[in-house]
């Protein structure tokens, strides 16, 4: 199966690398995982998830968190100042990345070419050998600056894919809601997924007779 790169970031957003890590584990994807110290803090405080150890504990932790069967894709946690990783080069071929969530201060630097982390690097590696890169961001309201930035990151090849849930398939939970944006960027890797209603126009009203 394919190999993705999921980074996560400081911004809110937590259950939405919950759920799109555990769907590409659960459809036999590989994933090389990859966490800010300011993600692992927000991981804490909206989802529970402690991390807590060395990087190969932290793993475990994550793997026991997911609860992944058996016989799934690979799950793989990469240090955020491990330059030497796999990712960090452009000859280690994936399917593409997602950062979810994605800080706004991650997403400046991506656009204006600073990796000062190995998240960073890897988004760099993913706009130059034109791969695919999604920036999830999720932040209120949003000042002249970010809208530069991910005006810029659009133009070098990544996309922006904002944490806005529609509601024209009436969600019903918060559940819902996080599905819609997940279903949305396996939508934009290419991966057919179960977790968002394609629309497919409004339903023809009953005509009753009179």
């Amino acid at each position: 199966m394919s190999i993705y790169v999921i980074g996560v970031t400081g911004a809110s957003g937590a259950p939405y690398a919950e759920r799109l890590l555990a769907a590409l584990l659960r459809a036999g994807h590989s994933v090389k995982l990859v966490i800010s110290a300011a993600g692992e803090r927000v991981m804490a405080i909206e989802s529970g998830l402690e991390l807590r150890g060395s990087l190969h504990e932290k793993e475990r932790q994550w793997k026991a968190f997911l609860d992944i069967p058996s016989g799934t894709g690979e799950l793989e946690l990469l240090a955020n100042d491990n330059y030497a990783a796999s990712i960090a080069s452009g000859s280690y071929r994936t399917q593409g990345m997602v950062i979810v969530p994605c800080s706004m201060g991650t997403l400046g630097r991506i656009a204006n070419g600073v990796s000062s982390s190995l998240i960073e690097r890897a988004a760099d590696v993913m706009l130059k050998e034109r791969r695919h890169l999604i920036l999830v961001p999720r932040e209120m309201p949003l000042s002249r600056i970010h809208l530069r930035n991910m005006l810029a990151v659009t133009e070098a090849g990544g996309e922006v894919l904002p944490a806005m849930p529609g509601f024209y398939h009436r969600p019903q939970s918060v559940d819902d809601l996080v599905n819609m944006v997940v279903g949305r960027i396996l939508d934009r890797l290419g991966l057919e997924n179960a977790l968002m209603k394609q629309w497919r126009g409004e339903a023809k009203p009953v005509e009753l007779d009179e």
